[in-house]
């Protein structure tokens, strides 16, 4: 999922982003400042799940939006480093600070969906949204640790582009299926139980995000420990 993104999506994104691009190398904006509008706007998103908690439980208006705007500042992180690139920005100290926004901004943004979640009494998926939480910021710092002592990681599903489409997709569908379909509560028997509902489009593609972001951290971990393994011996048969 990750390469098909990388080789086929990504393209097509530069191809459609380059004008807006060439407009900001002449106009002089920095990488940095994109960064830093990217996670402006997901605070906005962040915003918009915290006063939507306050909204009637099943009124899924807010998720909607709190989607669109996660998408609109996933664009940003595409922008920020297509700008460095081609205005021959690139810093040591500009990756540093787009890996550490990254990191806020998704923090940020899972705080905004914890709240909603707790808020709207969905009390179970909140805690799926914190473990998916917590898969995320691992799947990063595993790669960051790694490479820190020399090799690669790259592998594995659930890395950043995913979990923002994933999120915001299916933040959009489900506000829509509210709109277009009306309210819907599935329940197991007696115990009244939802196992589907309208917020189900949203809290379940989350329960998947927080098995697959921790089973990519856990992959990165073990790739990484058979080739520092191998960086090992090799240097003890020196």
């Amino acid at each position: 999922m990750a390469n098909f993104l990388k080789d086929f999506g990504q393209p097509i994104v530069y191809k459609t982003i380059n004008p807006f691009i060439n407009l900001l190398v002449r106009m002089g904006v920095t990488p940095n400042v994109v960064t830093m509008i990217g996670f402006v706007i997901n605070i906005a998103a962040t915003v918009v799940f915290i006063y939507g908690a306050n909204a009637a439980r099943g009124d899924l208006r807010y998720v909607a939006w709190a989607g669109g705007i996660i998408l609109f500042g996933g664009l940003f992180d595409m922008v920020d480093g297509r700008l460095a690139r081609v205005g021959k920005m690139e810093s040591r100290f500009g990756a540093l600070f787009d890996s550490v926004l990254d990191r806020y901004s998704e923090l940020v943004m899972f705080l905004g969906i914890c709240y909603y979640l707790v808020a709207q009494n969905y009390f179970l998926s909140s805690l799926f949204a914190f473990v998916a939480m917590i898969g995320s910021v691992m799947v990063s710092y595993v790669r960051a640790r790694a490479e820190s002592l020399g090799i690669e990681c790259k592998d594995g599903l659930m890395q950043r582009p995913e979990r923002i489409l994933l999120v915001g997709i299916s933040a959009i569908i489900c506000g829509l299926v509210e709109r277009f379909y009306g309210e819907f509560r599935y329940t197991v028997g007696a115990i009244d139980f939802p196992y589907f509902e309208n917020i189900t489009v949203f809290t379940f593609p989350i329960f998947a995000m927080a098995v697959l972001t921790n089973w990519t951290a856990v992959q990165r971990l073990r790739d990484s420990k058979i080739a520092l393994d191998k960086i090992d011996i090799e240097l003890k048969n020196k």
